[in-house]
């Protein structure tokens, strides 16, 4: 495998080094014209960014990289799988990796495809630099928000899953808006009962409010919240 990467450090990096490489965003083009790699590659470094390069989306699902910060440049055209179709695969493999497409034979319909399969942008070669590092910008910063989104659900389930069935009942009927005599009612217990499992789930929970709490639960999963 032929992979378009930095020089190495002369020097062994530290544990720190390497933890704050790995977690710099990284701008992976795939092109299987080598002078189009070299040039974007310049680019983005100009810019203060991580390029690797890749001259196949089969040489980039080969290699351990797609889990990484950052986006995807894509052609749109390349021998074997399309950009189109990489696109396909990481949205449906759950990994919605920020794309934008870089392509000379672009039309209509297929712009409108990428788009709404959620691509960032979709330029036609040749294109002006700042565009694509504007577009660049953007796509790290999706991928930014779409991660520390992904921080705060996880959080937030593991905090439910420390939830007895019974104070799951009572955080599900609580953001509905339900009304602690309600709730009583709706379960069969007292409202004496409701307050000190929703005190419960207001502390397992660590939020400060009703309104944090109702918050926080509409960031769980859809098939957790309709359980």
């Amino acid at each position: 495998m032929t992979v378009d990467q930095l020089p190495l450090r002369r020097s062994t990096p530290s544990s720190q080094q390497r933890r704050a490489e790995a977690e710099q965003p990284l701008v992976i083009i795939v092109d299987d014209d080598a002078s189009v790699r070299e040039a974007l590659s310049e680019l983005i470094l100009s810019a203060g960014f991580l390029p690797v390069c890749f001259t196949s989306t089969r040489e980039l699902l080969d290699a351990d990289v797609l889990e990484s910060p950052g986006c995807l440049i894509l052609d749109v055209r390349m021998p074997g799988t399309s950009g189109l179709d990489l696109q396909h695969h990481l949205a449906k493999n759950g990994n919605p990796k920020p794309i934008i497409f870089l392509t000379g034979h672009g039309d209509i319909p297929m712009t409108v495809q990428a788009m709404k399969a959620g691509a960032v942008d979709f330029l036609t070669k040749p294109v002006r630099d700042q565009t694509l590092l504007d577009a660049v910008i953007t796509g790290i910063a999706v991928d930014a928000k779409r991660r520390a989104d992904a921080v705060i659900v996880k959080r937030n389930v593991e905090r439910v899953e420390t939830l007895t069935p019974r104070e799951r009942e009572v955080l599900r009927e609580v953001a509905r808006g339900r009304l602690n005599k309600q709730i009583a009612f709706d379960l069969g217990i007292s409202e004496v009962t409701v307050k000190l499992h929703r005190g419960n789930v207001m502390r397992k929970m660590e939020a400060a409010s009703i309104g944090e709490l109702i918050r926080t639960w509409e960031t769980l999963p859809a098939p957790m919240r309709q359980a």
